[in-house]
């Protein structure tokens, strides 16, 4: 087994590049909040570049740019709902299907219930996402003790150091995310979130790596005992997809429901600047800035709010997506926990 420096970080935010304010903002931060940051600085650089452009506000209270503008706002707003409908159909797609369908779809939700409820020792696995996840990595945990204690006295030093740095990994991780998942409730990120900081994929490669190596000095209970943590982080890996395609789907639906919440006041917003701004009625300074300037930013701010709550929300789907493309112990991207994994 390789040293600790070949072990990547158990924390999907340690895993990836970027700092932890933009790992935050992509992830864990409330959409809605990143929603008014990005508004936030919408308004600030058309303040900004109107204000420090030469002629700017002269711009503005010349030609028709202003109609122009939201005239254009007020077409790509029509458009953007019609992508709502578009989202929603994706998600429906994902539950319309005739009755033989569904019920393969219900035996295969059972069969995997049952085959976790085998595996973790219970008559029936949890029903709440968390719960279910919680336990399987409880379970992970206590099995990385049972291998433990099977090598303890194994004469095998080398066997004894690539165990010990396997379960003491596995228990602190499991520990944390454990911890993690206790009371959250499915809807928010705190699910999924914990579930990413299972890094179950590279213990299911360590664990097999072991099992390939060490072979000849492993007895029958180790070797029993490696294989059951084996196969609890196996049923993992299915169990985090699923809930997270499950979370993903939800997530889309709130989505489309805000957009279409808020695309009703954006279209207003575009309405009456066309129909009724006139800037020969915006005469004056604030705090320095011409009125007229202020008033076209605060009112292209909120015409554009549809889209940045979608930027927001797509923010997140696609940072998950592409960190968790993979199944299994795969390595799909360059860390600087991992330069180069030997086999052999």
């Amino acid at each position: 087994m390789s040293a600790d420096a070949d072990t990547p970080s158990d924390r999907m935010s340690d895993r990836v590049a970027g700092s932890r304010l933009k790992q935050w903002l992509l992830l864990e931060a409330d959409r809605w909040l990143v929603t008014g940051l990005l508004l936030g600085g919408v308004f600030c650089v058309l303040v900004g570049v109107g204000t420090l452009t030469p002629g700017g506000a002269a711009a503005v209270r010349s030609g028709d740019p202003v109609e122009t503008l939201f005239q254009g706002l007020l077409t790509a707003t029509i458009t953007g709902v019609t992508l709502v409908l578009t989202l929603n159909q994706l998600v429906l797609s994902q539950e319309l299907g005739a009755v033989g369908d569904q019920r393969e779809r219900m035996d295969g939700a059972m069969t995997f219930r049952d085959d976790v409820a085998t595996e973790i020792g219970t008559a029936v696995s949890p029903a709440r996402p968390a719960q279910f996840l919680r336990a399987l990595v409880d379970v992970a945990g206590k099995r990385a003790g049972a291998l433990r204690d099977a090598v303890s006295d194994t004469p095998d030093p080398e066997l004894q150091t690539a165990i010990t740095e396997l379960t003491d990994s596995l228990t602190d991780n499991a520990d944390r995310v454990s911890v993690s998942l206790d009371g959250a409730q499915f809807g928010s990120f705190d699910v999924v979130s914990a579930a990413l900081n299972f890094n179950y994929s590279w213990k299911i490669f360590a664990a097999r790596r072991i099992n390939e190596r060490y072979d000849d000095s492993l007895d029958a209970d180790a070797s029993d005992a490696l294989d059951e943590l084996i196969g609890v982080l196996k049923l993992f890996g299915p169990a985090r997809e699923h809930f997270k395609t499950l979370y993903f789907q939800w997530d889309l639906i709130n989505l489309s429901r805000q957009i279409l919440a808020v695309s009703v006041p954006a279209l207003l917003v575009s309405a009456v600047m066309i129909a009724f701004f006139d800037v020969a009625d915006y005469a004056g300074t604030l705090a320095g800035i011409d009125i007229v300037v202020v008033a076209v930013a605060a009112a292209t701010t909120l015409a554009l709010l549809p889209f940045m709550l979608l930027i927001a929300y797509v923010m997140r789907i696609a940072t998950v997506t592409k960190h968790t493309l993979s199944i299994g112990p795969f390595i799909l991207r360059d860390t600087d926990d991992v330069n180069e994994v030997e086999w052999d």
